[in-house]
Protein backbone atom coordinates (compact mmCIF):
# COMPACT_ATOMS: atom_id res chain seq x y z
CA UNK A 1 0.00 0.00 0.00
CA UNK A 2 1.31 3.42 -0.87
CA UNK A 3 0.52 6.40 1.31
CA UNK A 4 0.28 9.94 -0.02
CA UNK A 5 2.81 12.37 1.48
CA UNK A 6 2.33 16.08 2.16
CA UNK A 7 3.95 16.97 -1.19
CA UNK A 8 1.44 14.80 -3.09
CA UNK A 9 3.87 11.95 -3.78
CA UNK A 10 3.21 8.32 -2.90
CA UNK A 11 5.38 6.45 -0.42
CA UNK A 12 5.41 2.69 0.23
CA UNK A 13 4.36 1.73 3.74
CA UNK A 14 2.89 -1.76 3.83
CA UNK A 15 3.21 -5.26 5.27
CA UNK A 16 5.06 -7.90 3.29
CA UNK A 17 3.88 -10.36 5.95
CA UNK A 18 0.64 -9.20 7.62
CA UNK A 19 0.91 -8.78 11.42
CA UNK A 20 -0.23 -11.92 13.25
CA UNK A 21 0.72 -14.35 10.45
CA UNK A 22 1.78 -17.77 11.72
CA UNK A 23 4.95 -19.11 10.07
CA UNK A 24 5.86 -22.79 10.24
CA UNK A 25 8.58 -24.75 8.46
CA UNK A 26 9.70 -22.75 5.39
CA UNK A 27 7.95 -20.54 2.87
CA UNK A 28 7.84 -17.25 1.02
CA UNK A 29 5.52 -14.31 0.45
CA UNK A 30 3.93 -13.09 -2.72
CA UNK A 31 5.98 -10.50 -4.62
CA UNK A 32 5.64 -6.86 -3.59
CA UNK A 33 5.90 -4.38 -6.49
CA UNK A 34 8.10 -1.42 -5.52
CA UNK A 35 7.33 0.31 -8.82
CA UNK A 36 5.97 3.44 -7.13
CA UNK A 37 8.99 3.79 -4.84
CA UNK A 38 10.91 7.04 -5.12
CA UNK A 39 13.89 5.80 -3.11
CA UNK A 40 16.26 2.85 -2.91
CA UNK A 41 16.37 2.38 0.88
CA UNK A 42 13.67 0.67 2.91
CA UNK A 43 13.17 0.12 6.61
CA UNK A 44 12.08 -3.46 7.25
CA UNK A 45 10.57 -4.12 10.68
CA UNK A 46 10.16 -7.75 11.75
CA UNK A 47 7.79 -8.01 14.71
CA UNK A 48 7.58 -11.40 16.43
CA UNK A 49 4.60 -11.70 18.77
CA UNK A 50 4.75 -15.38 19.77
CA UNK A 51 7.23 -18.25 19.58
CA UNK A 52 7.59 -21.82 20.79
CA UNK A 53 10.66 -22.54 22.93
CA UNK A 54 13.80 -23.95 21.32
CA UNK A 55 13.23 -22.73 17.77
CA UNK A 56 14.83 -20.29 15.34
CA UNK A 57 13.69 -18.22 12.38
CA UNK A 58 15.88 -17.26 9.42
CA UNK A 59 14.31 -14.61 7.17
CA UNK A 60 15.74 -12.94 4.08
CA UNK A 61 14.51 -10.48 1.45
CA UNK A 62 14.99 -11.43 -2.20
CA UNK A 63 14.70 -9.16 -5.22
CA UNK A 64 13.75 -9.27 -8.87
CA UNK A 65 13.86 -6.72 -11.67
CA UNK A 66 11.00 -8.38 -13.59
CA UNK A 67 9.05 -10.49 -11.06
CA UNK A 68 10.13 -13.82 -12.56
CA UNK A 69 13.91 -14.18 -12.09
CA UNK A 70 14.77 -13.86 -8.38
CA UNK A 71 18.13 -13.26 -6.73
CA UNK A 72 19.96 -16.40 -5.53
CA UNK A 73 21.18 -14.64 -2.42
CA UNK A 74 19.12 -12.35 -0.20
CA UNK A 75 19.40 -8.59 -0.67
CA UNK A 76 19.03 -8.31 3.10
CA UNK A 77 18.81 -10.81 5.96
CA UNK A 78 17.63 -10.46 9.52
CA UNK A 79 19.83 -11.93 12.24
CA UNK A 80 18.57 -15.36 13.29
CA UNK A 81 15.58 -14.87 15.59
CA UNK A 82 14.71 -16.86 18.73
CA UNK A 83 12.51 -14.58 20.86
CA UNK A 84 9.52 -12.22 20.62
CA UNK A 85 10.31 -8.59 19.86
CA UNK A 86 10.85 -6.16 17.01
CA UNK A 87 13.97 -6.07 14.84
CA UNK A 88 14.56 -3.21 12.38
CA UNK A 89 16.73 -3.61 9.28
CA UNK A 90 17.72 -0.89 6.80
CA UNK A 91 17.96 -2.42 3.31
CA UNK A 92 19.15 -1.07 -0.02
CA UNK A 93 17.07 -2.18 -3.01
CA UNK A 94 19.08 -0.88 -6.00
CA UNK A 95 17.80 -2.02 -9.39
CA UNK A 96 14.98 -4.07 -7.88
CA UNK A 97 11.31 -3.63 -8.72
CA UNK A 98 9.89 -6.63 -6.83
CA UNK A 99 10.75 -8.06 -3.40
CA UNK A 100 9.61 -11.09 -1.43
CA UNK A 101 10.47 -12.58 1.93
CA UNK A 102 11.63 -16.18 2.35
CA UNK A 103 11.93 -17.89 5.71
CA UNK A 104 12.90 -21.12 7.35
CA UNK A 105 11.86 -22.08 10.87
CA UNK A 106 13.77 -24.77 12.80
CA UNK A 107 13.07 -26.49 16.12
CA UNK A 108 15.20 -28.66 18.35
CA UNK A 109 14.96 -30.27 21.78
CA UNK A 110 12.31 -32.51 23.28
CA UNK A 111 8.60 -32.73 22.58
CA UNK A 112 6.83 -31.78 19.38
CA UNK A 113 9.16 -30.67 16.60
CA UNK A 114 6.48 -28.40 15.10
CA UNK A 115 7.63 -24.79 14.72
CA UNK A 116 5.46 -21.71 15.20
CA UNK A 117 6.30 -18.03 14.92
CA UNK A 118 3.56 -15.38 14.90
CA UNK A 119 5.04 -12.44 13.01
CA UNK A 120 4.54 -9.36 10.84
CA UNK A 121 7.00 -7.75 8.40
CA UNK A 122 6.50 -4.08 7.60
CA UNK A 123 8.20 -2.37 4.63
CA UNK A 124 8.62 1.42 4.55
CA UNK A 125 10.46 3.72 2.18
CA UNK A 126 13.21 5.80 3.73
CA UNK A 127 13.57 9.15 1.94
CA UNK A 128 17.14 10.10 1.01
CA UNK A 129 16.87 13.22 3.19
CA UNK A 130 16.40 11.01 6.26
CA UNK A 131 19.62 9.08 5.52
CA UNK A 132 21.65 12.29 5.25
CA UNK A 133 20.79 13.46 8.76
Amino acid sequence: MAKKTSDGEFMIDTFLIPQGTVLTDKGETEALDLGEARVEHFLLSLAIDEVVEQESLDLGIYGSADGTAWSDKPLASFPQQFYPGETPLLAEMNGVRFVRARWEANRWGRGSMETMFKVGLRVREVPKEMLEK
